[in-house]
This record gives structure tokens, sequence and C-alpha cells, in this order.
């Protein structure tokens, strides 16, 4: 895997993945930034949730629950001095299908969490407190 980090001016960057994708990073105006595309941790967390709600979804299917719409709604804490890492993260889970089951649920969050998301399981192998809860909305 790879990726590319190209300054553009002020604290404006483009990173291309090795897949070809692009996406703007910026720092708020304070810091020389003009606040057009997210902040660095910010891309880490989405990263974060991207991966976790993809191995959810992922389980569900494959255990052939109605699944039909997941949101990971993310909230971190950071450390007040530097380097400001994340220390608390929460992954809320909103998961909607039909007759949906509960155990297949808690069971694909409880599995992204300790053997799939390798992004959650990084950070918390650096000493992230990472929590996890969901709920089940039925269609």
């Amino acid at each position: 895997m790879k990726a590319r980090i190209k300054w553009v001016e002020g604290a404006t960057f483009v990173g291309e993945a090795g897949s070809g994708h692009a996406v703007v990073m910026d720092g708020p105006p304070d810091m020389g930034g003009r606040n057009l595309g997210v902040r660095p941790m910010e891309m880490m967390l989405l990263g974060m949730g991207g991966c976790t709600a993809f191995d959810v979804v992922h389980i569900l299917k494959k255990s052939r629950e109605a699944v039909s719409d997941c949101v990971a709604e993310l909230s971190a804490e950071r450390a007040e001095s530097e380097p400001k890492v994340f220390t608390k993260i929460h992954v809320h889970f909103i998961v909607r299908g039909q007759a949906l089951k509960e155990a297949k649920v808690k069971k694909a969050v409880e599995l992204s969490a300790q053997k799939y998301c390798s992004a959650s399981i990084m950070l918390g192998n650096a000493g992230v407190e990472i929590t996890h809860d969901y709920e089940i909305i039925a269609e």
C-alpha cells in the first residue's frame, strides 16, 4: 500500500492513495490553512470508522442478515499536550434492516473490534481506549 502527499500552499495538502483516489487535507486559518478539507487527524478517525463499518456490514451480509444501512458515529478525545494523540474513541453503530438478530449485530461489532478492523486494532495496541455500542432500527 502506498500514498503520496503533496503540499499545495499554506497548510493545504493533497493526498493520493495507491488506488489513484485523492483527498484534500487542510488546516484551520490560524495555522495557515484555508479550511478547504479535513484535518489529518480527522482523516485517521474517518479511516478507522470506514474500516470498522465496512467490517460490520460485510459480516452481517455474510451471516445472511437483511441489513439495509449502517452508520458509524465516532467521537474521539485527544491528549491536551503535544503530541495530541487520540486517547479515547467511541464508535456508535446504527444498524438498520429487516428482522436483524441482535446477537448477530453484536457479534459483527465484536469481530470487527477484536479481529478484523486493522485500523482500530492498531490504534488500540498504541494505547487508545476504544469502545463500541450499537442500536438496531427495524424496517
